[in-house]
């Protein structure tokens, strides 16, 4: 009988704690409607263990600007993904320091469609930088690297 109540406890601490583990893997994915490269950089996100809702709107830069992003600053597409903020094609191995780091920052982003990023087409030609988006909605300088 105990040893049936220890399972039942495991398993009840277990199954309590599945939700917490997986927030950090939902992203909330804002695209233009008819954007194929924000549906293929959904998709990479999904290839590298990420829950991904995607929602079309019309109104992806005034979106972005609530979020802190200045119009030069801008990526393709807005995510939403653990408290943070990602915008553009923002390679996976950023977006998994950011959740892991977890810095005092609103969020990073890779302005433009830079070829060869992750859901674009076309050949990378120089490494990817991106920038934070600090508290108060300023880019503060490179955070990664890629």
């Amino acid at each position: 009988m105990r040893t049936i109540l220890n399972a039942v406890a495991l398993a009840s601490f277990v199954w309590a704690a599945v939700p917490a583990l997986a927030g950090e893997k939902d992203v909330t994915l804002y695209k233009n409607p008819q954007c194929g490269c924000c549906e293929g950089y959904a998709e990479y996100l999904r290839e590298n263990g990420f829950t991904v809702t995607s929602k079309a709107t019309h109104d992806l830069a005034e979106m972005s600007r609530e979020a802190g992003i200045a119009d030069e600053f801008q990526g393709c597409h807005l995510a939403f993904v653990d408290g943070y903020v990602v915008s553009g094609h923002v390679p996976v191995g950023t977006v998994k320091k950011l959740l892991t780091e977890r810095p005092d920052i609103k969020g990073v982003t890779l302005p433009g469609m830079p070829m060869g990023s992750p859901g674009m087409s076309g050949t990378k030609e120089a490494p990817f930088e991106m920038l934070e988006i600090t508290k108060s909605g300023s880019v503060g300088g490179v955070y990664a690297r890629e």
